[in-house]
């Protein structure tokens, strides 16, 4: 095993210079050779420094204050995790400063066994998504190819391949074995689903019977109403996004449940999902309006921060009176969605149309000019598909160089700007807005 840089113990208090990436790994798990790789190879491949904890990983915050990191992961074994992980490793990412919002990008890397967890960890190549597959509809004008299965109706099948939109047809009465086969032809690069689901089995039919997706000794598996098993066993790198799903991402302290097998012969390299029963959606939904309908402009890590700053600031601006929105529902999503996977990796949507464009430039002074010019009109800033819960409305939002003092805005200040300490957010003007030519903001550093 590759000897590993001294290691920075979070109840020592020791002193930081800023960096970019940090791991956190309890001292039992550093300490298995196994999952001792998974911790080096982060570190090799991304020149990361080592926090580890005795009891709880909360025992890191000191560590990571000093730090200020832009990416963290969390290397951790499945009976170190459990639903109160997320919440865990929302407030370290929340109570890295005075600001309301989360100030690093995270992922948790873990595996039923340390074999498996390793491919998480710094994956070679980026990933460009050019064909979508789901369980519900999404926006099929915003990516190359892609096909869906009707959560409402049964024998549904929507595809798009080669014209503009996904195009209706008739499939099976029960979806199970096609959505199988779908994802065993290896090259579908983003799966989204919703409906019924748990940490045990995902059930594709939300209005009608249907087979349900279980798992058996770490495989991911079909099973159609008529009996027949469906392994899947689909080796190509992709992200699954389970947006609407209850559980499903929760790993309940073992090492057999459903999002073990994604990660495993579901051949996600990351995964999004619900660690409790979701009932609003504001966390889960709404990183496709970052991520599938602005193709190309966002990560899925960046997307799922975006769209988790916009949670929070709805909820600020909500608290305050200033916006009506549902505070009970914004509370609850704020703690209770998961990432899986190294958040440095990159997978992004091929390009595709876009409603607006931006730039984002920074000047001699040292002043950053970002740049909004609207694409289509009256509607540039609606929805583009309402599908789900909590969709639309959110907040433009650009990241910036890090700066932990944050940044000043020196122009545009009309648009009800917040900046942060890596970030920038500009409200929606809303669907009916006339859009003006452009919008511009521009900032420097306090």
């Amino acid at each position: 095993m590759p000897r590993l840089l001294p290691l920075l113990l979070c109840l020592a208090g020791l002193p930081l210079a800023a960096v970019d990436y940090v791991v956190l790994v309890s001292k039992e798990t550093q300490a298995d050779a196994g999952w001792a790789k998974v911790v080096a190879r982060l570190q090799t491949e991304h020149r990361a420094e080592i926090l580890t904890y005795q009891a709880d990983v909360l025992e890191c915050q000191a560590g990571l204050r000093q730090a200020q990191p832009r990416w963290v992961c969390w290397v951790a074994r499945p009976v170190e995790l459990g639903t109160k992980s997320a919440y865990a490793i929302h407030q370290l990412a929340r109570d890295n400063d005075t600001d309301p919002f989360e100030d690093f990008q995270w992922g948790i890397i873990t595996g039923r066994t340390a074999e498996l967890a390793l491919k998480l960890a710094a994956p070679v190549e980026p990933l460009t998504i050019r064909k979508v597959g789901a369980s519900t509809a999404f926006a099929s004008e915003c990516v190359q190819s892609g096909y869906w299965f009707s959560e409402f109706k049964a024998g549904e099948v929507w595809v798009k391949n080669g014209t503009p939109l996904a195009v209706k047809g008739q499939g099976a009465a029960d979806s199970t074995e096609s959505i199988a086969k779908r994802l065993n032809e290896a090259d579908t690069d983003c799966f989204i689903t919703s409906g019924h689901a748990s940490e045990t089995q995902w059930e594709p039919g939300y209005r009608y019977r249907n087979g349900i997706f279980t798992h058996r000794d770490g495989v991911l598996v079909g099973k159609s109403l008529d009996g027949a098993v469906h392994e899947v066993r689909s080796p190509n790198p992709k992200v699954y996004l389970a947006v609407g799903n209850c559980l499903i991402g929760n790993v309940p302290k073992k090492a057999d449940c459903m999002a073990l097998a994604w990660l495993n012969t579901g051949g996600a390299l990351q995964m999004l999902g619900y660690v409790e029963p979701t009932w609003y959606g504001y966390a889960g939904w709404g990183v496709l309006d970052y991520f599938v309908e602005q193709p190309g402009r966002f990560n899925v890590s960046e997307a799922r921060l975006a769209n988790h700053h916009a949670l929070l600031w709805t909820l600020g601006e909500a608290k305050a009176g200033r916006l009506k929105a549902n505070i009970r529902g914004l509370e609850f999503d704020q703690n209770v969605t998961v990432l899986y996977g190294d958040p440095k990796w990159s997978a992004k949507m091929a390009p595709g149309p876009l409603r607006w464009a931006e730039t984002l430039v920074e000047g001699p002074a040292g002043e950053w000019t970002w740049t909004i010019t609207p694409k289509a009109g009256g509607a540039t800033f609606a929805p583009v598909d309402t599908n789900g819960s909590e969709r639309g409305g959110r907040p433009l939002v650009a990241f910036l160089p890090r700066h932990a003092a944050g940044w000043e805005v020196v122009a545009g200040q009309e648009w009800k700007v917040v900046a942060a300490d890596d970030f920038v957010l500009l409200p929606n003007p809303g669907a009916a807005w006339p859009a003006p030519a452009r919008l511009v903001v521009r900032l420097r550093k306090r």
